[in-house]
């Protein structure tokens, strides 16, 4: 934790939890008072209902004389707006923050303990070609078959598990990030969606996800899960944006080997992941805003990067062409 946030001794940190993630909270805890950190805790269920309609003033006060702050919740149906609440102040005073949605022991376990100095450097590498790029292609034995024209006027983004004030990060972190110009092509889901769906639906491997998409937006999406396919379908229809692609990402985490059904870790997992809906304007330039955002997550990628002079492949069936 204090690899990734460089948190110093005389910084003020503010540590959201719920009963749910409560004992790994206390841990956290635990090591802000060993380094003797000044910090408040919040647990959302002593402060409001939940699912939240709103982020709870409490919180968004202690904030706004915080350095730091440390989200580690499991997410409910419709918080996303008390969570977006939350990272404004993080963006409008450039807080390093933690966001450790749906964290649980095993990713503390898992994808917590990478080398992220590592992942830091690869996620550089990657960041410095795809920068570049006019073009990515990607493709899966599994059936994607996705095109993403980039947008020159939209940043790339690396949250590589190190996080600074440029950008609030998920921990455990490992990705590179923009919103695409446009997508176009067939998206296979065998690895999670996010959001609660990820919770309620798990690893798709034996049941995937198939998302048809032109011009950015969706235009079908199906599964032998067809409770699965509604939900889909119906979180990406919330709003006008919720069917369009405004995240377009690679997962650089080469400390972890397989998914495990929680898009916490496993949209840092090497490959591609995309996601409909928010595309974070206010870091990556694209106009437009939504109030959803959902991940997601393919496997066994292969990965071409289209230069104007050229292309270059940079992952092979899920491994990295490129090293640290």
């Amino acid at each position: 934790m204090f690899t990734c946030l460089r948190i110093q001794p005389d910084e003020k940190v503010t540590l959201i939890t719920d009963r749910v993630t409560e004992p790994i909270a206390a841990s956290i805890a635990a090591q802000l008072k060993e380094r003797g950190c000044p910090f408040n805790a919040f647990i959302l269920e002593d402060l409001a209902p939940r699912p939240l309609a709103e982020m709870p003033a409490a919180v968004l006060a202690d904030m706004e004389t915080s350095a730091v702050s440390i989200f580690a919740v499991q997410v409910q149906q419709n918080e996303l707006r008390s969570r977006m609440q939350m990272t404004d102040v993080v963006n409008r005073r450039r807080m390093r923050h933690a966001h450790m949605v749906n964290i649980t022991p095993e990713i503390m376990c898992d994808g917590m303990r990478a080398d992220f100095d590592a992942v830091d450097r690869l996620s550089q590498q990657v960041l410095d070609r795809i920068r570049r790029a006019v073009r990515i292609r990607a493709t899966t034995a599994a059936g994607t078959n996705i095109v993403s024209d980039m947008n020159p006027d939209y940043k790339w983004f690396k949250t590589s598990g190190i996080i600074s004030p440029e950008k609030w990060g998920n921990l455990p972190g490992g990705e590179c990030f923009t919103s695409p110009g446009e997508v176009n092509g067939t998206f296979v889901v065998d690895g999670v969606v996010g959001d609660w769906l990820c919770a309620r639906y798990g690893l798709l491997d034996s049941t995937p996800l198939t998302i048809e998409i032109a011009q950015n937006r969706i235009v079908s999406c199906s599964s032998s899960n067809k409770q699965l396919e509604h939900d889909f379908w119906a979180y990406t229809h919330t709003d006008e944006n919720s069917d369009r692609v405004g995240e377009f990402a690679i997962g650089t985490n080469i400390g972890v080997s397989r998914v495990i059904g929680n898009i916490l870790q496993d949209e840092k997992f090497p490959g591609i992941h995309i996601a409909f809906g928010n595309p974070y304007g206010e870091h990556t330039g694209a106009p437009w805003r939504s109030s959803t955002h959902i991940d997601v997550v393919g496997l066994g990628f292969n990965i071409w990067l289209e230069y104007e002079g050229g292309e270059e492949q940079i992952m092979q069936q899920g491994r990295f062409l490129i090293s640290a």
